[in-house]
């Protein structure tokens, strides 16, 4: 089982956040953190290191549920989207996948939570 859902796009990377971005909302996403990994690893280890953005995107509604269901789920939140710039010059955006996440967790009341986020965020990256 892959642990996120990915999709290659030729367009630039600042585009890419943009429409990735864009595409979240419409499934009821924002995005609460922004962490530029590029900039981090210049500023802490002086390294070189291609455009790479993780995006903590989440929907109020299902974190809510979640939180509901399992009071220490807030550890694996928020879903994490990752938009990084590619060698060929294609930019990839890639998300986290719930399901996934979630079987760590054991508690059967929270499934249907992360397979309707699941379905939010495969629905968000296909239509990238």
């Amino acid at each position: 089982m892959s642990y996120y859902y990915t999709k290659k796009l030729d367009t630039d990377f600042d585009s890419a956040i943009e429409k990735a971005t864009e595409e979240l909302k419409k499934e009821g996403f924002g995005i609460l953190t922004e962490i530029d990994v590029k900039e981090t690893l210049k500023k802490k280890l002086d390294v070189d290191f291609r455009k790479y953005r993780i995006l903590g995107a989440c929907n109020p509604a299902m974190a809510h549920k979640a939180l509901q269901a399992e009071g220490h789920i807030g550890t694996m939140l928020p879903c994490n989207v990752i938009v990084q710039e590619l060698e060929d010059g294609k930019t990839e955006v890639s998300a986290v996948d719930p399901v996934a996440s979630m079987k760590a967790v054991e508690n059967d009341k929270l499934e249907p939570i992360a397979s309707e986020v699941r379905d939010k965020l495969r629905k968000a990256i296909d239509n990238l």
